[in-house]
């Protein structure tokens, strides 16, 4: 043999004798099943709980956020805005936006107009005469404007003042105006 032949790994010498054969199989004990405790149905409960957490988050800033913009129905401010329409109102009216126009309303009391403002709310009572009793025509009425008077003009007739008020309640001040002399209270 050679230096080189007997130093090379992939040359072995051949072992006569019978071929190898695999070992006799074991037999494996038997045993009872593992249960292993707080794995994957901890994580999972942490998982649901977190969920829930997450859902009731979310509920409680759309039921803050409905609160905030007046939307959530009720009895809440929605209800007090169309308390001063007709009595006649049907419950179909009142989940229906108020929608609100112009009405001007002479005052007699041209000095209690100079002291409102636009954005103030006020109050417009109907008085028929000396021995009748004054009603409530309008509740909460927004003054939309105040014209300007001349400095000459007489206060004897009163003044004017533009109220943003329900269609059915501007209808109940022009009628009140007609018969009647109106005078208004700040809220």
């Amino acid at each position: 043999m050679s230096a080189a032949s007997a130093f090379s790994p992939d040359v072995r010498p051949a072992v006569p004798g019978p071929p190898m054969s695999a070992p006799p199989p074991c037999g494996v004990p038997a045993f009872a099943p593992l249960r292993v405790r707080g794995g994957g149905g901890r994580r999972l409960r942490r998982a649901v709980w977190r969920q829930r957490r997450a859902m009731a988050a979310g509920l409680a800033l759309t039921a803050a956020a409905l609160a905030a913009t007046g939307l959530g129905g009720g009895g809440g401010a929605a209800g007090a805005r169309g308390s001063s329409g007709a009595a006649g109102a049907t419950p179909d009216d009142e989940r229906r936006p108020v929608q609100l126009v112009s009405a001007p309303v002479r005052i007699a009391d041209a000095a209690t107009v100079r002291l409102l403002r636009p954005g103030d709310r006020v109050d417009v009572i109907a008085g028929e005469g000396p021995g009748a009793d004054a009603r409530v025509v309008a509740k909460g009425a927004a003054v939309a404007a105040v014209p300007r008077t001349a400095a000459d003009g007489s206060a004897e007739g009163g003044a004017l003042v533009v109220l943003s008020v329900p269609r059915n309640t501007a209808v109940s001040l022009a009628a009140a105006g007609i018969s009647a002399r109106l005078a208004v209270t700040l809220c």
